[in-house]
C-alpha cells in the first residue's frame, strides 16, 4: 500500500508574508497550518496540517472565509440575513425550515465576485481539473469541544468550473440550512459569528473507504484502535446509510482483536450521466462474491490502524479519521479529534432475566447506558418533513433508518435511540456519545420490529434492545463513574485552556487545574502583544488577559490555579496580527526562541501578562504560576527577579511559584533550580521525551520512538520526582502518560508525585488508577 499520494502533481506553494496570507481568498493546502481556523475553517486547517506533515492527503486549495466574507459584502448579505435569522424560533419547526429556505435563497442567489471566480477557475486548472470533492469547513467545527462537523454540506465528484462555483456558494449556503441554525443555537454560537471556507480537493474514486477512531468509542478505551470499511465513497458509511464492516485493534502489537463482517448489496460511486449538483453520485450493486467477503485484508489492517496512530501522535489527541482507498494507493481525506470521549469505562451492560423481557433485537453498541422509554418509530426525515421529530417527546426511545443531523432536535429529547443501519462511527452514534445517551444502530429491522407506544429498554453497552422495563436500566454504574466520589492522596489536577469550559469543569471531582495554558487565551485576542505595545494599546492585552484568567480563578476558588505563563513558540507567534513583523523565521521553533528565555530579553511583554495576573489574584488569590521552558539556573533567577518587580513575590498572600521540568538541564540541575526559591515542579513529558530521545514528537516517521516509559526517559522522571520529594516541594506531572499507562501511574506514586494533571475527559479514569494505585501501595505496607 501506498505511503503517500501517487499520480498527482505537486501543487504549488508561495511565498505569502502572513499579512498576505490573512487577506488571500485562495490557499492551497501546503500554505494552511492547524493554526489557521479562523482562515480556512476546521476541516480546511487540518487538511493543511496534515499536508505539511507528509500525510497522504489528496492535493487541493481552499476558498477562505476571506472569499466568504468579500461575497456577503459585495452582495450586501450581511444585514439582509441579520435579519432574516433575527427572529427565528429554533423549537418551532415550520419557523426554522422557512427562515433557513430564506437565508439560503438569499446566498444561492447573489452573484459570485468576478474576480474570485476567476480565481477559483484559475486554481481548479492548476489542480488539473477533473472530479473534485467541494467541501464545507465552517470556523466552529472541527474544535477539541464541539462536535459540529456534519452541519454542512459536502459534494462529491464535482466536474467542471461551473459545477466548481455553484457547489462552492451551495457550501456557503448550507452554514444556513435549519439543522445548522439550530445547532448553533443551542451550542451558544453566534448566527453570524460563524465564517466558512470550502476546501476543494482532488477527488478519489474509492473502492474501499471508511472511518478509523483511534480510541474505541463506545467505551472511550484509548488502548484500540477501531476501523469501519464500506465498498465505494464513504459517505455512506459517515452518514450510516450503509452498516460497515468493523475491525477492533489493540494498539500495542497492532493485533486484531475483533473483526465483523457485514454483507453489502449496494454501494455508492460517481455517477457518470449527473446532470446537477444534487445528482453527482449514485448506488450501484456490489459485485456477486464481494458483498460478502471482507473489505480489508489483516495485511491493509494493521497498515490503516497505524497510519490512524501516526495521526494521533502528530496532534496529541485521539482522533476521528475518514480514510479511502484507489487501487494500491491509501489517502486520508480528513481529521479531526475525537470529541465525544468520557470516563465512562468498561460496562458490562444489563443482567437482564429474557425469560421476563425476551431480546428483541441485537445492534452494534454505539453509545454506553441504558434506558426504557416508549418508541416512537420516524420515516427519513428531510427538511420537508421536520414536523415529524415533534413527534419524539422528552424520554421516548427514538427508532428510525439512520439520522442525519437533521434529527438532532429530537435526538436531544429521547431517551435513547435505535437505528436500522449505521456503525460506531456514523452520526447517530457520535451524537448519542455527545449526548450521553444509550444507542444501538445496524440492527437490521428496528423500524419494521418495533411499533409506537411499545416499551422497550435500550442496552448500548452491548447492542441489545429488550422487550418492557428492565429492571436496573439506567443505574448502572462504571468503574470510572463511581471515581467520581474517590478521594485520593495524590491530587488529581485538569489540564484546561478553554475559559468557557470553566464552570463546567469546576463542578467535577477535581483538586484544581494543575496546568492553565496561556496560549488559548493570546490566541482569541489574535494580535501580536508587540504590536498592542507599539499602537499603544498595551492596557488592553493586559485586560484581555484578566477576562481569561477571572473566569478560570472564579470557577476553582479556593481550589488552586496553575496557570502557565506563555509559551508560544516564534511560528505560533507569527500567527497573530502583526506576528510576521516581530518574529524570525527558525529552522525548528520547537527548541527555539520560547519560555522564559522570551521573558529575560522582552521584559515589558511579560509585565503585561504578570499584571494580569495581579489583578485576578487580588479577588482569587488560589490564582498561582509555572515558568515555562527554563533552560538554565540564570534565566530562572532573572524570571523570578522580573515577577517580584512587576508584584508578584513568591510567599505574600499565600502566592507560589512552580517551574516546568521539561528540559533534560532540570533534570541534571535540579537542586540548583529548587534552591533558586521555587514552591514546586510540574514534569512537561512531551518536551521532555522528546528532547531526552531526541525524537521530534511532531515527526510522524518517528512515532514508534516517542514512548514516555522508555527507560532513559523513565530515569529522568524518578530523578525530578525523588529530587523534589526529598528537598520537601511539589511535583506533578501534565501529560496523557499516566492515564495511558497505570504502570508508569504506579511508578510516579510511589516514587512520591503530589499530583497528576490530566484533560477533562479523563479526570474519572485518573481518579481511579491512582485510587488502585494507593490501595495497593497500602496494603504492601500493612503486610510489612
Amino acid at each position: 500500500m501506498s505511503e503517500g499520494v501517487v499520480d498527482i502533481r505537486q501543487m504549488p506553494k508561495r511565498e505569502l508574508t502572513e499579512i498576505q496570507k490573512r487577506q488571500a481568498s485562495l490557499l492551497w493546502f501546503s500554505e494552511v497550518d492547524a493554526g489557521d481556523l479562523s482562515l480556512a475553517g476546521g476541516k480546511g486547517a487540518n487538511l493543511g496540517e496534515m499536508t505539511r506533515r507528509g500525510a497522504p492527503v489528496p492535493p487541493g486549495f481552499v476558498v477562505s472565509v476571506v472569499s466568504y466574507q468579500k461575497f456577503l459584502t459585495d452582495n450586501g448579505l450581511d444585514g439582509k440575513l441579520s435579519e432574516i435569522l433575527g427572529g427565528v424560533d429554533v423549537y418551532h419547526s415550520s419557523n426554522l425550515v422557512e427562515v433557513a429556505s430564506q437565508a439560503q435563497q438569499a446566498i444561492l442567489s447573489a452573484p459570485m465576485p468576478t474576480d474570485l471566480a476567476a480565481e477559483i477557475t484559475e486554481a481548479y486548472t492548476e489542480l488539473g481539473e477533473g472530479p473534485v470533492a467541494v467541501r464545507s469547513s465552517a470556523t466552529a467545527e472541527d474544535l477539541p469541544d464541539a462536535s459540529f462537523a456534519g452541519q454542512q454540506r459536502t459534494y462529491l465528484n464535482v466536474e467542471g468550473i461551473e459545477q466548481v462555483l455553484e457547489t462552492v456558494k451551495g457550501c456557503w449556503a448550507s452554514l444556513f440550512e435549519a439543522r445548522a441554525i439550530f445547532y448553533r443555537a443551542e451550542q451558544n454560537f453566534n448566527q453570524l459569528g460563524v465564517g466558512i471556507a470550502v476546501p476543494v480537493q482532488r477527488m478519489v474514486q474509492s473502492e474501499i473507504s471508511g472511518v478509523m477512531f483511534t480510541a474505541e468509542p463506545n467505551r472511550s478505551d484509548r488502548s484500540k484502535v477501531l476501523i469501519e470499511a464500506v465498498y465505494g465513497l464513504g459517505e455512506s458509511v459517515v452518514s450510516g446509510a450503509v452498516t460497515p464492516d468493523s475491525y477492533l485493534i489493540q494498539k500495542d502489537g497492532l493485533e486484531i482483536l475483533e473483526k465483523r463482517l457485514v454483507p453489502q448489496s449496494r454501494m455508492l460511486t460517481r455517477n457518470p450521466d449527473a446532470v446537477g449538483a444534487d445528482d453527482l453520485n449514485h448506488e450501484v450493486d456490489v459485485p456477486g462474491e464481494m458483498s460478502r467477503t471482507y473489505k480489508l485484508t489483516d495485511t491493509l489492517i494493521a497498515e490503516i490502524a497505524q497510519h490512524g496512530l501516526n495521526l494521533e501522535e502528530a496532534y496529541n489527541h485521539p482522533q476521528d479519521i475518514e480514510w479511502a482507498m484507489e487501487g494500491n494507493s491509501f489517502y486520508i481525506t480528513q481529521t479531526r479529534p475525537i470529541t465525544t470521549l468520557s470516563s465512562v469505562g468498561e460496562s458490562e451492560g444489563l443482567d437482564v432475566d429474557e425469560s421476563a423481557y425476551p431480546m428483541l433485537l441485537q445492534g452494534t453498541p454505539a453509545s454506553p447506558g441504558s434506558a426504557t422509554g416508549t418508541v416512537v418509530v420516524l420515516p427519513k426525515i428531510d427538511e420537508t418533513s421536520l414536523d415529524q421529530l415533534e413527534r419524539v417527546k422528552e424520554g421516548d426511545v427514538l427508532v428510525t433508518e439512520m439520522t442525519t443531523p437533521d434529527y438532532v432536535p429530537a435526538m436531544k429529547r429521547a431517551v435513547a435511540i435505535i437505528t436500522n443501519h449505521g456503525g460506531r462511527t456514523a452520526h447517530a452514534a457520535i451524537i448519542s456519545r455527545e449526548l450521553s445517551i444509550p444507542c444501538t444502530v445496524g440492527t437490521g429491522e428496528a423500524t419494521t420490529t418495533l411499533t409506537d407506544g411499545q416499551i422497550v429498554t435500550v442496552d448500548g453497552s452491548t447492542g441489545r434492545v429488550y422487550e418492557g422495563a428492565v429492571p436496573g436500566a439506567g443505574q448502572e454504574i462504571s468503574k470510572d463513574d463511581a471515581a467520581a466520589s474517590l478521594r485520593t492522596k495524590t491530587n488529581v489536577y485538569v489540564n484546561l485552556a478553554e475559559p468557557d469550559l470553566a464552570d463546567v469543569i469546576a463542578a467535577r471531582n477535581v483538586d484544581g487545574v494543575g496546568l492553565l495554558r496561556a496560549e488559548f487565551i493570546v490566541a482569541r485576542i489574535g494580535e501580536h502583544p508587540r504590536l498592542m505595545i507599539e499602537e499603544g494599546r498595551g492596557e488592553e492585552y493586559t485586560q484581555k488577559v484578566v477576562d481569561g484568567l477571572m473566569k478560570f480563578a472564579a470557577a476553582f476558588d479556593p481550589r488552586p490555579v496553575i496557570y502557565r505563563t506563555t509559551d508560544f513558540k516564534t511560528n505560533e507567534y507569527r500567527n497573530l496580527r502583526g506576528g510576521d513583523r516581530y518574529e524570525p523565521e527558525e529552522e525548528n521553533p520547537m527548541i527555539g526562541y520560547r519560555g522564559a528565555g522570551r521573558y529575560v530579553k522582552e521584559p515589558d511583554i511579560f509585565a503585561l501578562e504578570i499584571e494580569a495576573v495581579r489583578r485576578v489574584r487580588a479577588k482569587h488569590p488560589n490564582l498561582h504560576v509555572m515558568i515555562p521552558f527554563v533552560r538554565t539556573v540564570d534565566e530562572l533567577v532573572h524570571t523570578k527577579s522580573l515577577l517580584e518587580q512587576y508584584g508578584l513575590r513568591r510567599g505574600d498572600n499565600g502566592f507560589k511559584l512552580w517551574m516546568m521540568a521539561e528540559v533534560p538541564s532540570n533534570v541534571f540541575l535540579l537542586e540548583e533550580f529548587i534552591n533558586v526559591g521555587i514552591d514546586g515542579v510540574s514534569i512537561g513529558s512531551n518536551d521532555l521525551t522528546q528532547l531526552v530521545l531526541g525524537v521530534d514528537r511532531d515527526s510522524a516517521i518517528l512515532a514508534d520512538d516517542f514512548d514516555e516509559r522508555n527507560e532513559a526517559v523513565m530515569r529522568a522522571l524518578e530523578t525530578i520526582v525523588t529530587t523534589a520529594a526529598r528537598l520537601g516541594i511539589t511535583c506533578g506531572i501534565c501529560g496523557q502518560a499516566p492515564s495511558f499507562f497505570p504502570d508508569l501511574t504506579a511508578k510516579l506514586v510511589e516514587w512520591g508525585i503530589t499530583s497528576v494533571s490530566v484533560s477533562p475527559d479523563v479526570i474519572n479514569h485518573t481518579r481511579r488508577i491512582v485510587h488502585e494505585v494507593e490501595t495497593a501501595q497500602a496494603a504492601d505496607a500493612a503486610k510489612g
